[in-house]
């Protein structure tokens, strides 16, 4: 999983967003626990998706920019009065809002419009990628709250700088 090829193969699909500010930005929202913030999950689901997706010869470039910019919807929950339903029903179609600017293809976003199935009923996954997508989420997320993200040392191993490195 975390060769040298995949990592490379990987970055080429997303540097472009990697270097981004809007992208960027996601370093400031925190996710689902602390010291885990929305770039870092993002990037997570993005690279799990991508080997998901290599294994089963699916588009792993839709999956892998899909992934990272399924959650850049840029917003301090915080600093709201949404609740937490609402936020899971809304952040889909504020995140596709925010990556319309870099060019998605259709299967992009239904991937990121989807990925909270079946929270969101009506916006069933129209494709394999999105359905893998939706997966990786949920299993990221839930490496993530048991702290399986930190034992396995997922931050130092896709963060740009550790892939510059390596290369």
């Amino acid at each position: 999983m975390w060769n040298q090829k995949n990592l490379l193969d990987f970055k080429h699909y997303v540097q472009d967003l990697l270097n981004d500010e809007q992208v960027q930005k996601m370093r400031y929202i925190e996710q689902h626990v602390e010291g885990i913030d929305c770039f870092d999950h993002s990037l997570f689901v993005a690279y799990l998706s991508f080997i998901i997706c290599r294994k089963l010869r699916l588009n792993e470039r839709a999956a892998a920019r899909g992934g990272l910019l399924h959650d850049l919807y840029l917003c301090d929950w915080n600093t709201t009065t949404v609740g937490l339903f609402e936020r899971l029903l809304i952040h889909p179609a504020m995140a596709l809002k925010n990556a319309r600017p870099y060019g998605l293809s259709a299967l992009e976003e239904d991937i990121i419009l989807t990925h909270m199935w079946p929270v969101t009923l009506r916006k069933i996954p129209r494709h394999w990628e999105s359905w893998v997508v939706n997966f990786a989420d949920k299993v990221c997320t839930i490496s993530e709250v048991c702290r399986v993200y930190h034992y396995a040392k997922v931050h130092q191993r896709l963060q740009p700088e550790t892939v510059k490195k390596r290369l």
